[in-house]
């Protein structure tokens, strides 16, 4: 059924309004009352952390109106908050690809990408790959990745896909300079879980999205 979670995602929370933070990252917009329930506590205490939270502009509140009485009050993150988690030396690695870019470049850029696909290729492949099938080589992988920080989540889907779920992106903005880099990503992906193995990005951090998301499923045109 499901995976990794809250409770073994790299970053361990320590108090109240930490916890809020990780679970509207990992769950995204919630209502006082659901973040609450999902934290085993009352919807009073948990909106009481987050107008202290609003106070220090790390939450933001909009109404979600549901067609029958008052519209209900949904919290989500702001920028502010967003910039708290890990963005792994984002401003020097910029500055480096920019370099590389300029002086080397292009070529010299599709290199740096192809040794780390390599690199992270290997390193994957082993955990991965010895797994006896789909749903734990995607349970392998989504640990790995949420070692490394992306906070990943697998979760299996009624058509007997997998979907798997990245609520964070340490290394966003080198992405986000150059996304040979998450191209790299899903070709890795493809390489670990196997060629019977159909991977699809369909939410992407780097393209405005809240998380990255993937629907991984047995190719049709595997062997029976």
């Amino acid at each position: 059924m499901s995976s990794s979670t809250l409770e073994n995602a790299s970053w361990s929370p320590r108090n109240p309004a930490e916890r809020i933070l990780m679970t509207l990252k990992m769950h995204g917009a919630l209502s006082a009352a659901a973040l609450g329930s999902t934290l085993g506590t009352t919807s009073e205490a948990a909106r009481q952390q987050l107008l202290r939270l609003a106070e220090e502009r790390l939450v933001e509140a909009r109404n979600a109106g549901n067609g029958v009485g008052r519209p209900t009050q949904l919290w989500s993150l702001t920028p502010a908050a967003q910039a708290r988690f890990p963005d792994t030396h984002a401003a020097l690695t910029v500055q480096l690809l920019d370099i590389v870019r300029k002086h080397l470049g292009e070529e010299a850029l599709d290199v740096i990408i192809a040794e780390r696909e390599a690199d992270t290729r290997n390193a994957y492949e082993a955990a991965v790959r010895s797994q006896p099938d789909l749903k734990s080589r995607v349970a392998a992988l989504a640990d790995l990745r949420s070692k490394e920080g992306y906070m990943a989540a697998w979760t299996e889907q009624p058509d007997g896909s997998v979907l798997l779920v990245e609520n964070h992106c340490p290394i966003c903005a080198a992405a986000t300079a150059c996304q040979g880099f998450c191209r790299a990503e899903i070709d890795v992906f493809r390489a670990v879980l196997g060629p019977d193995v159909e991977v699809e990005r369909q939410d992407h951090i780097v393209s405005g999205g809240r998380r990255c998301t993937y629907s991984i499923r047995t190719s049709t045109n595997a062997s029976a």
